[in-house]
């Protein structure tokens, strides 16, 4: 277990457990915006309850560029953006010890779902004040987080410093689009409109409208990327379609994610080269990036 290098500010309460808050106030954020964590709070105690094969099977999907000298039994792992605390979960059967760390009310959902991992210990805490030692762990991962902070570069350097040197840092950044044809963007220009009306709703009207989208928007790409999937001939064209990457996932899963797309304030994407040129200049070397969705996500060492 990594030592803090700080006092909490306080702690909370949750059930028979303890989780120490380092939150800052909110004028000295400088990495965060306090309207997407609240959004994300919201997020994540309403979806938080995932079954354990598709959980596999999705965390195979973000790291499946992480192999066993980036991520062993004798690492030390900061999730950094915890949320509900599903990939610490994944990671902690492959890991010493799991570290993980959101600003938001997640936490308290994140220790319900990891409260039978005994190697992961949840903290409230942002890119602002990550409470520990820089060059301190392993192997860091900060999963579909960064693109919603207003300084992407600068919060993924603060990162990258917690990685020890010679450690791993992975990261899924929204990608925009640029290994995709014009279908493709002209889907996603009409939904980035929908979601600039959408994430301004009251959290619960804001909630019941994402399911709605899940049904309207989603279900009909999935459900001809289903079909197509199983003629020998055609299935060869499912990965270009609008949405085929949720083809083999749960209506559950979906709906969490068109609530993660549409209800988010603020959201950004970048190129593959773009995130490349960040993670370069954050430290890391050695940096392969996964031809497979989720794009883009990338694994880098530290120099």
């Amino acid at each position: 277990m990594t030592p803090y290098k700080l006092s909490p500010k306080h702690f909370i309460k949750q059930d028979s457990q303890q989780i120490a808050s380092f939150l800052k106030e909110k004028k000295e954020q400088q990495f965060t915006d306090t309207q997407t964590i609240d959004s994300f709070g919201n997020e994540w105690q309403r979806f938080h309850h995932f079954e354990a094969g598709e959980l596999e099977r999705i965390g195979q999907e973000y790291f499946d560029i992480v192999d066993e000298e980036m991520l062993n039994k004798n690492s030390t792992v900061l999730d950094i953006g915890c949320g509900s605390g599903r990939w610490s979960k994944y990671v902690s059967s492959r890991a010493g010890f799991v570290e993980a760390i959101d600003p938001s009310e997640a936490v308290l959902v994140a220790t319900e779902v990891l409260k039978d991992a005994e190697n992961v210990r949840v903290t409230q805490a942002g890119i602002d004040e990550i409470p520990f030692e820089d060059n301190s762990f392993d192997f860091a991962f900060c999963l579909g987080v960064l693109h919603h902070l207003p300084n992407t570069s600068e919060a993924l350097k603060k990162c990258v410093d917690k990685v020890k040197p010679n450690g791993y840092f992975l990261t899924y950044l929204y990608y925009n689009l640029d290994n995709r044809g014009v279908l493709y963007r002209l889907v996603f220009k009409t939904s980035n409109l929908i979601r600039q009306m959408v994430s301004c709703l009251p959290f619960r009207l804001k909630a019941v409208v994402c399911d709605v989208l899940a049904v309207v928007l989603y279900m009909p790409f999935v459900v001809l990327s289903r079909i197509l999937s199983k003629i020998p001939l055609l299935k060869r064209i499912v990965p270009s379609l609008p949405l085929s990457y949720y083809c083999d996932k749960s209506f559950y899963i979906i709906r969490n994610d068109a609530l993660d797309r549409f209800g988010t304030p603020l959201e950004k994407r970048y190129s593959k080269a773009e995130i490349r040129e960040m993670m370069e200049a954050a430290g890391l070397t050695d940096i392969r990036f996964s031809e497979n969705a989720p794009f883009w996500h990338g694994v880098g060492k530290k120099r």
